[in-house]
């Protein structure tokens, strides 16, 4: 009866609310806004139904903001579960990241076209191929026969840093393919891991066993080689140390430092913000870039 008794009042309330989004003084407005968004995402549905029965143009826009600001809090909230999880998983992370800005997402799309990529590699794979036979064969699978392609980050472009979207169009940036090619590659215990080389998103096959004998190495030693996640290219030291001389830095130790998949996740956040670099979605960058200054923590 208690419970059944609070639910009515809460419905009063919330009809009460809904009456007074439109009201003209902002602070009013601010305060049912907090109101309404203290209900939590279960409230939703009721500001959608109002949406459907305005045409006030600012109306919908207050009811998309408070949606959206219901979203990202959840959002947020997942997200620091995932980071607090002992093995925070990388596709999970870059899921999170795709809700952001499809908030109704269902992954089990992506996983699936996911899975279909990943056996089809594992029954290309065996126990006698090399280092480099192992990379060619994921690459070879994924650009050749299931078509993925790379574009150039593009700052006006973020459906390319969105794993969904990536999968589904078959086209990504450095990130978001990388992204890919790691998770993978960690499906089928393929040593591949991103580094923290500069102004670039690469991945390298990294000899686990020589970390393990050799503990105080430079982290450079333990890789075999690197490689475009654009296109599956294959790059040695060599090709490595040019690149370093063009841009003009000293390839110092950490530049090879493995990244993990927070850091990793985290980047993503901190490249989509710049998407939206502008006075109409600034805040959509703040956003983003809270999200990535939760990972820090």
């Amino acid at each position: 009866m208690i419970a059944k008794t609070q639910l009515l009042k809460e419905n009063k309330e919330i009809s009460a609310l809904l009456t007074l989004i439109d009201d003209p003084d902002e602070e009013v407005y601010s305060t049912v806004s907090n109101r309404l968004i203290s209900f939590g995402k279960d409230i939703i549905p009721n500001l959608e139904s109002l949406w459907e029965h305005t045409s006030d143009e600012t109306i919908q826009a207050r009811i998309e903001l408070m949606i959206h600001q219901l979203h990202y809090r959840d959002l947020a909230n997942d997200f620091d579960v995932w980071k607090n999880n002992s093995h925070p998983g990388l596709i999970q992370g870059a899921l999170l990241t795709a809700r952001y800005h499809y908030p109704d997402i269902q992954s089990i799309q992506t996983m699936q076209d996911l899975e279909k990529m990943r056996r089809n590699i594992w029954l290309e794979l065996n126990n006698y191929l090399t280092p480099l036979e192992q990379a060619n064969v994921v690459s070879s699978i994924l650009y050749n026969y299931h078509k993925q392609t790379g574009v150039e980050i593009a700052y006006d472009q973020p459906e390319d840093f969105f794993i969904n979207k990536t999968i589904e169009t078959k086209r990504g940036n450095a990130i978001s393919n990388g992204i890919l090619y790691l998770s993978l590659c960690d499906m089928l215990d393929i040593p591949v891991r991103a580094i923290n080389i500069p102004r670039q998103f690469i991945l390298a096959y990294v000899d686990t066993q020589y970390g393990i004998i050799h503990p105080e190495s430079a982290y450079a030693d333990r890789i075999k080689f690197f490689i475009d996640p654009l296109n599956g290219q294959i790059y040695s030291h060599q090709d490595v140390e040019g690149y370093f001389k063009r841009i003009n830095i000293n390839p110092v130790n950490a530049y090879f430092r493995e990244l993990d998949n927070k850091e990793i996740i985290r980047f993503l956040l901190e490249e989509l913000s710049k998407c939206f670099d502008n006075d109409l979605n600034i805040y959509k960058m703040n956003e983003l870039r809270q999200l990535a200054k939760l990972l820090e923590e």
